[in-house]
């Protein structure tokens, strides 16, 4: 079960618009039949094999399609000599908008049209509203699951295993919105080491001692240790205590930046019943299992590991890769999800091939668990470097970032970079109001538009109703940038989910904030000598934008304020 392919998604809006991309793909697949049945050769094209894209230079047209350069060998001909008589049959009925079609290069197809189709994409996306407008049907309602975060509860969450959490959450935003059923969910590693190194932590300092070498040293932790009223001599007891204490932080910092689990899922409870065993036997019923040295052994070079993993210790304990294995069957077989996407530090690298393939060996499809690798990020303020472990003590806890810069400033910034990408942000530019902090430069598009309503109330100029506005009125450069723009945005949400990428939101996010206040600057809209119909339609723009910035700061967790 691979990821979607987005040429054959489905973008049309609920309104019936289709975006003239669409109406393009159609066009071309009629042209390319009529020239195969008057050449006489074989050749059939179907919409969604049909690429087109926006030109990167206007002057090359609004659209481009390369389907002579990719057709031309199937039908036996020169791709320039394929193109040309494409476009004569094009050429015979053209179709909506449509002014030219010009042959360019070695077989291009480029078209040019005439401002209609963005008034048509502002119609839609004004009748759509924040609700129905950029919703791709791309998932057709499958069910997805998305685990990120899973810090282990041993501290407060910090900037290292934090900063990704709005990837995960945007993820889960982006693809609800393109058709999936999405499930966002949080590993609770609660057992094991980590946790009893927790407790003997906490104890040393219930009883005035120092920390034991590989313990926790943080301030949080003789905190605990004054609230602490249990057994002082069960370590486990003392963890687990100490872990749900801090889970509870973890959450209150986590829905802080709007990042709400619908599941928290315990590793104790995978252990504790018996899902570890079973796991490990269906494996074995397989003769994917072997024992050496006193150790429980994956075979997993036979499913394209590097090496062979252990299951079991010598000592009778369960390895991270069986737990990770028995959880990955019950995501799967119990729970029944078509897909998995897990979101880890660049640190598991190591555990993923491993995983994949125990994951593969339990009877899972290929491809259906997905894991994406988030990479090191920096953050500076000044000159200081923000630090990002843990067990030293000595790490800046996430929700010290978000009181300084935000909310909406920390998952900005932490979507500003796609997930594989190494980053550095500075938080002392983010802390200034100026264009070049990415976060004011958005969110003061969102209160200029909430300004034009509210100077439109003091004027008590009020929006005619949209049938009776004349939006093909609006042709100067700067809307027609702006039109373009929320045109685009079906596309970007559908690439998003294909992609993974809620960083593409986020770019498009900026060029519609950069669109917006280029059109504010230079197209009065309530000012004496405008036109009143043009200041109508201006005013749908503007509503169009809000609804455009909306969406699209919703989808990255962001607020659209309507005064800064």
């Amino acid at each position: 079960m691979s990821a979607p392919d987005l040429t054959t998604a489905d973008t049309t809006a609920s309104s019936g618009y289709r975006p003239i991309r669409d109406q393009l793909a159609d066009a071309v697949c009629e042209a390319v039949a009529a020239v195969a049945a008057d050449q006489g050769f074989d050749l059939v094209v179907d919409p969604g094999s049909v690429h087109l894209e926006r030109p990167a230079s206007r002057e090359h047209g609004d659209w481009s399609t390369n389907i002579a350069l990719v057709s031309a060998k199937r039908a036996s001909t020169n791709p320039r000599a394929l193109a040309a008589s494409i476009v004569e049959a094009l050429e015979l009925g053209l179709p909506d908008h449509v002014m030219a079609i010009e042959l360019a290069g070695p077989g291009f197809i480029n078209f040019r049209l005439d401002d209609g189709w963005l008034h048509d994409a502002l119609a839609a996306v004004l009748t759509e509203g924040e609700a129905g407008y950029a919703r791709p049907d791309i998932g057709h309602g499958e069910r997805v699951q998305v685990e990120f975060v899973s810090a282990n509860p041993t501290g407060p969450i910090h900037v290292g295993n934090g900063w990704w959490g709005s990837y995960g959450d945007a993820l889960a935003r982006v693809l609800d919105r393109s058709g999936h059923v999405v499930s966002r969910e949080y590993y609770v590693n609660d057992t094991g080491g980590q946790i009893r190194t927790l407790g003997m932590s906490l104890l040393a300092r219930l009883k005035g001692e120092e920390v034991p070498e590989g313990g926790y040293q943080g301030q949080y932790v003789t905190d605990l240790a004054a609230e602490y009223d249990g057994p002082d001599d069960d370590v486990t007891a003392a963890g687990r205590w100490a872990a749900d204490h801090i889970l509870e932080r973890i959450k209150a910092t986590l829905t802080s930046v709007g990042i709400v689990f619908d599941e928290w899922y315990s590793q104790a409870s995978i252990e504790e019943s018996g899902a570890v065993d079973e796991t490990i036997a269906l494996l074995a019923e397989k003769g994917l299992v072997f024992e050496e040295d006193g150790a429980t052994w994956f075979r997993a070079t036979e499913l394209g590991d590097v090496r062979d993993r252990v299951l079991r210790k010598a000592n009778g304990d369960a390895t991270y890769l069986a737990g990770d294995l028995a959880y990955h069957r019950n995501k799967f077989l119990v729970r029944g999800f078509d897909r998995v996407i897990d979101v880890f530090g660049a640190d598991h690298h190591g555990q993923v091939a491993s995983l994949m393939a125990g994951v593969e060996a339990l009877g899972v499809e290929p491809g259906r668990l997905e894991v994406k690798l988030g990479q090191m990020v920096s953050l500076v303020d000044g000159d200081e470097t923000v630090k990002m472990g843990k067990r030293a003590g000595n790490a800046i806890d996430l929700d010290t970032v978000i009181a300084d810069i935000g909310p909406d400033a920390t998952r900005i910034l932490s979507l500003m970079s796609t997930l594989d990408q190494a980053a550095t942000f500075d938080l002392a530019q983010v802390r200034a109001q100026s264009v070049e902090n990415p976060v004011f430069y958005v969110q003061m598009a969102s209160a200029r538009i909430g300004g034009v309503g509210r100077k439109a109330a003091e004027r008590s100029v009020a929006r005619a109703p949209l049938p009776e506005v004349d939006l093909s009125l609006l042709t100067h450069p700067r809307e027609l940038e702006v039109l373009r723009c929320l045109e685009e945005l079906p596309e970007v949400v559908a690439d998003a989910a294909v992609d993974r990428s809620p960083s593409k939101v986020t770019t498009w996010v900026r060029h519609l904030a950069s669109c917006f206040h280029g059109f504010y600057h230079d197209c009065p809209i309530l000012a004496d000598d405008v036109d009143p119909a043009v200041a109508q339609a201006r005013l749908w723009l503007v509503e169009a934008s809000r609804i455009g910035l909306a969406i699209g700061l919703g989808l990255l967790g962001v607020s659209a304020p309507e005064a800064m």
